[in-house]
């Protein structure tokens, strides 16, 4: 690949953006590419989590801004990022987004689609499309909110102010600070999810993003449908056998 670093070791998987010369910024080749990579992924069956992360100094510093300025309202909706980050957000695995440095723009709306954001304390965050004339149009307008709260996404939003770590992490935007490489702190987590059943953990992921968009009554009713679906799998009975029996359950993800 072109754009990015890819690797699978010991079952959790390592997309790395690889354009430091410019902040690691997203054009619409490298975005392709990340969905190339994450289907190449799937097919292979061998990942347990994703780690996702930026070479060099910085995650990724936003889109490529040369290839928009000329755009026209049509080239502007083939060059949106919310494909690829939608089928990121919708894996059955658990995603980790390691950040060092900046994570701005497309490049925040990128860890947004994540389970997770490990940050580097000196990270810095935001969503400054407001400043160029336009707003966020890759996920960070619906799933900003969601998860920092109404007041909090509109600040970010409407001012397009950069905010650190320390203050990400507050707000619920960032999910564990490091003073090291976010990538350790990653990895840590990373293999605590294979000690997991990966079937449950398919079902958890996706009983929480149903219930993201539906009302509280709906959300509880799918709940239950997927819980005591798990019930007819080889990863429950065997989770539940080793408790009751005393020792560490073998899941087969079954």
């Amino acid at each position: 690949m072109k754009y990015l670093k890819y690797e699978i070791e010991n079952q959790i998987a390592t997309i790395t953006i690889n354009r430091p010369e410019v902040l690691n910024a997203l054009n619409k080749d490298l975005i392709d590419e990340l969905g190339l990579a994450v289907d190449d992924m799937m097919h292979e069956g061998k990942a347990r989590a994703l780690i996702i992360t930026g070479e060099g100094k910085h995650f990724a510093a936003g889109a490529d801004i040369v290839q928009m300025i000329e755009m026209n309202p049509a080239q502007a909706r083939g060059f949106i990022f919310s494909g690829v980050y939608n089928k990121i957000e919708a894996l059955p695995i658990p995603v980790f987004a390691a950040i060092k440095g900046f994570a701005l723009g497309g490049g925040l709306e990128l860890a947004l689609a994540c389970d997770f954001r490990i940050c580097s304390s000196k990270a810095k965050l935001g969503l400054p499309e407001i400043k160029l004339g336009i707003m966020p149009g890759a996920g960070g307008t619906q799933r900003l909110p969601k998860l920092i709260g109404l007041s909090r996404a509109r600040e970010m939003i409407y001012f397009g102010d950069i905010i650190d770590a320390e203050k990400a992490y507050q707000w619920g935007l960032c999910d564990r600070v490091t003073e090291g490489d976010p990538m350790e702190q990653a990895k840590e987590l990373a293999q605590k999810v294979l000690e997991k059943s990966p079937v449950a953990l398919d079902a958890a992921k996706k009983t929480i993003n149903y219930g993201l968009d539906k009302d509280l009554t709906s959300g509880i009713i799918f709940e239950a449908m997927v819980w005591s679906d798990l019930f007819s799998t080889a990863d429950q009975k065997e989770g539940m056998r080793a408790f009751h029996e005393k020792r560490t359950p073998e899941f087969k993800g079954e």
